[in-house]
């Protein structure tokens, strides 16, 4: 692959918008302060500081509700096995994360797949899903999905946490991107709305610190956070207490705040040179406009292979990630960009050579 290749695949930041210098004095901080916490083990919950803090970023939730993991995935896989036997229906939207799907069907689970529609999971094939029978959970990225981009409305986030009630499954609501929306303040997450003890919130400091700390956390009801932190602390004894010690020094500074603002302004303007190159570039192009976070989902003319774009693609010195990986069947003809890690003056350029891609496949494909 060529060394000047611009790549939409990897769902991470550039190097250059990554807060360094306030990360390396929040780590100073850390080792002088708290440096025995911080350099010793801790147990299965994680860090107590953060997870207070954590639990006050949440409007004043109890701290029993709270449990820090090595990132929202290890949270998610913990909860996955914590709740899933093979056979178990679970509720999963077409598209979504790669790695839910990998890991829910390693532990036997039954897929349902739900379409998403430009407002968030479609609720009345959702009703028909649980009339064909109970389910398990159903896990739902509300905010600036991944792969999707879209975001869910607040009254269908109401009408989930309903049918969660009536229907007696749980909700896994998978939200690493809750804090980055381009405009406005974060919606009300589905734990807010929850009165019946029915929601997992799961959210990440991976996308408004940096994917390298690997500090995410979990809230749910407290008896099943106390499992859950006695599963983790059987397996790994505890989460990376550095790293948490780290994190807690840049939210308790105010620093966490200011890099969200920062990086929202920037992940905003690549996401508008994205959308601009792709109407001039690629005007068959069918998307959402995000409304922050990282991705943008794209459905290209009935008949592309994205697959084989894809490997077109590569020769050309672009990458993206191609439909399928999403999707349990289907997505042939959709692709997956990342924005985040490429600079807006960099996007014309990358869009320009999907499209040189594209049209070399089709001028080499049977008419």
């Amino acid at each position: 692959m060529a060394a000047d290749t611009i790549s939409f695949a990897r769902g991470a930041p550039s190097a250059d918008i990554l807060p360094h210098e306030q990360v390396r004095d929040a780590a100073a901080r850390a080792l002088e302060g708290d440096w025995a916490k911080a350099l010793s083990y801790g147990t299965g919950i994680g860090h107590p500081g953060l997870c207070q803090w954590v639990a006050e970023r949440h409007g004043g939730l109890d701290v029993s509700q709270v449990m820090i993991a090595n990132g929202s995935l290890e949270a998610g896989a913990l909860f996955f096995q914590h709740l899933v036997s093979p056979g178990d229906r679970v509720v999963v939207e077409q598209p979504t994360y790669d790695r839910t799907l990998l890991l829910l069907q390693q532990l036997g689970a039954e897929l349902v797949p739900v379409p998403l529609e430009a407002d968030g999971i479609a609720i009345g094939a959702l009703e028909a899903a649980l009339a064909e029978g109970p389910i398990k959970f159903a896990h739902i990225i509300p905010n600036a999905h991944n792969p999707a981009g879209c975001t869910l409305s607040i009254a269908k986030r109401q009408r989930l946490v309903e049918l969660a009630a009536e229907h007696d499954f749980w909700i896994f609501e998978d939200d690493p991107y809750r804090e980055l929306p381009f405009e406005g303040e974060p919606l009300t997450t589905m734990l807010d709305l929850d009165v019946a003890g029915r929601v997992f919130h799961a959210s990440s400091f991976s996308k408004t610190v940096s994917p390298g700390v690997r500090v995410g956390y979990l809230i749910g009801p407290e008896n099943e956070i106390a499992k859950l932190a006695k599963r983790a602390n059987e397996l790994y004894i505890s989460p990376n207490m550095l790293a948490e010690s780290i994190v807690l020094e840049l939210c308790r500074s105010g620093e966490l705040d200011r890099n969200i603002e920062f990086v929202k302004g920037e992940l905003k303007a690549r996401c508008d040179a994205l959308v601009a190159a792709l109407g001039e570039q690629i005007p068959e192009a069918e998307f959402v406009v995000p409304e922050g976070g990282y991705f943008l989902w794209l459905d290209l003319a009935e008949g592309t292979d994205t697959v084989a774009l894809l490997a077109e693609a590569k020769s050309d010195g672009v990458t993206f990630v191609a439909g399928p990986d999403f999707m349990i069947e289907g997505g042939a003809n959709s692709l997956r960009l990342s924005f985040a890690p490429v600079p807006a003056d960099q996007m014309a350029e990358g869009v320009g050579r999907i499209a040189t891609a594209l049209d070399r496949l089709r001028a080499a494909s049977p008419a």
